[in-house]
């Protein structure tokens, strides 16, 4: 019986940002490959680099292991390995050339290898999956067990063939979700990701996916995995995962981490349905759009779930960035959306990008006062990031030199040439950071003015920070402004 190694590229230790924020996950698409090929018959095991110091530390698991095969399988679900960040990248490529070195027939599977598959190869890559990969996996390996040397035929791969790296044709994406088996959670070291939740957090999140792919065509959104279309696991199959991690391993929350959540109508209610009836309790927290928030039928079947933050692709207070975006969104929805979710008791919570192309100081401040107008749970502030395959990166591609993308998670460095040069956006990341846990304080404040009696500890604390946070936000400005006259598009 052939013996598989699964392993991904992200090593939370190199991203100092998320080692410090201490919220991983584990790497779902990942066990979910892992979960096809056991169910096939192959022994699977998982070399988990969430927490690992050094990628040479895989060369223990492959003499223990003897693996035929090893399999790089990142987490398309995941924002990070989306990013293609350069120290995982030269981590895979150290696992590559140690896997070879011991005879294993190395395969990977990731957005990087995808728009870069002639780079994995020539460092040593035997098989890069191409989009989405557990069927394309799964044929490859059948083929190599029973002999063949022959690889055409298998859609969505690419190899050396003659000395050349080959593609083949694309795979369509899988549309019916619920054939997969459920991800194979046991080869997940649980208890090492519990302690470092209840450390950081004082609870413990697991991550779910419940759909692949989204319909929608923002002009900075890559997709090479799962491509825009929207499919969806039907909400019975997703609680009965639910149920069996819930007795497992008794998680309080969950991260589900779909692009959008519960698009599909009629989905979210009928999830709602099937937690009540299972008598199922837990928190959770989504990503979706403006627009869909509207609708109050969804968002209170979110709330009757148990639904307690929801991350909206907010981007920008600028109508006409988000029109440049090809977003679809308008300002307004925003604000609605907003006060939407907090009439049903749910936190509202902003993912926020400066420097697209085209952005003025003015846009800048429409954003700046939104964010403090409308004070989300929650902001999470990045720069446009140009991912290969998108119009956004076309549009830039002229303008990148020879860095095309950030080394960790926070390093915010605008990489193409745009209104303000990079260093500005950095300030500006900290500025807006400050200038909303300002806003927030005097929120806080004025709530403990108007109901003393509902004042705590930590209600004081929010509002003295303002102390803090008022005189440090003005600083931030002034140092703003410096950067903002020391020259445009350095």
């Amino acid at each position: 019986m052939e013996k598989v190694l699964f392993s991904h590229s992200y090593f939370m230790r190199f991203d100092p940002k998320q080692w410090a924020t201490g919220q991983p996950y584990p790497p779902l698409a990942t066990i979910g490959a892992a979960a096809i090929l056991r169910r096939e018959g192959f022994r699977v095991a998982l070399f988990d680099t969430m927490f690992v110091e050094d990628p040479d530390e895989v060369v223990s698991r492959l003499d223990d292991q003897r693996p035929d095969f090893f399999v790089v399988y990142d987490d398309g679900f995941n924002y990070l390995t989306k990013m293609c960040l350069t120290n995982m990248r030269e981590a895979a490529y150290r696992m590559i050339r140690l896997a070879r070195e011991r005879g294993c027939i190395v395969i990977l599977s990731s957005s990087d290898s995808t728009d870069h598959y002639r780079e994995y190869l020539g460092k040593g890559a035997d098989f890069v999956l191409l989009g989405e990969g557990e069927q394309t996996l799964l044929e490859l390996v059948q083929t190599i067990r029973e002999g063949g040397d022959d690889f055409t035929s298998i859609q969505g791969l690419a190899y050396m063939k003659n000395g050349q790296p080959f593609r083949t044709p694309a795979r369509p994406v899988l549309r019916e979700l619920d054939g997969l088996p459920l991800p194979a959670w046991d080869l997940v070291d649980i208890e090492s990701y519990r302690l470092i939740w209840k450390q950081s957090s004082g609870y413990f999140s697991l991550n779910i996916g419940t759909t692949r792919g989204c319909p929608f065509k923002c002009n900075w959104c890559a997709k090479p995995i799962y491509g825009n279309r929207y499919n969806a696991r039907s909400p019975r199959h997703v609680v009965s995962e639910l149920k069996m991690l819930k007795e497992a391993y008794g998680f309080d929350h969950i991260w589900f981490c779909d692009d959008i959540f519960g698009l599909k109508p009629g989905w979210v209610n009928e999830f709602a349905d099937l937690v009540e009836e299972e008598g199922l309790s837990f928190r959770f927290k989504i990503q979706s759009r403006a627009d869909l928030l509207l609708q109050e039928n969804y968002v209170q079947a979110l709330a009757r779930a148990g639904c307690e933050n929801t991350w909206m692709g907010a981007e920008s207070g600028s109508q006409k960035i988000l029109d440049a975006m090809d977003k679809g969104t308008t300002v307004g929805q925003i604000a609605e959306a907003t006060e939407l979710l907090r009439r049903y008791g749910i936190r509202p919570s902003f993912f926020i990008q400066f420097g697209y192309p085209g952005e003025t100081k003015e846009d800048i401040d429409k954003t700046i006062r939104m964010i403090n107008k409308l004070l989300p749970d929650s902001l999470g502030i990045s720069v446009s990031y140009p991912l290969p395959g998108t119009v956004f990166y076309e549009r830039v591609r002229a303008d990148m030199k020879e860095k095309t993308n950030w080394t960790d998670s926070d390093e915010l460095q605008l990489m193409f040439k745009n209104t303000y040069p990079p260093a500005f956006y950095k300030q500006l990341h900290r500025y807006v950071h400050k200038s909303y846990r300002w806003h927030m304080a005097l929120r806080q404040l004025g709530d403990l003015f108007k109901h003393p009696a509902a004042i705590t500890r930590s209600g004081l604390q929010k509002a003295a920070s303002l102390v803090w946070y008022g005189p440090a936000s003005v600083i931030d400005r002034i140092k703003l402004a410096r950067y903002e006259f020391s020259g445009q598009g350095k």
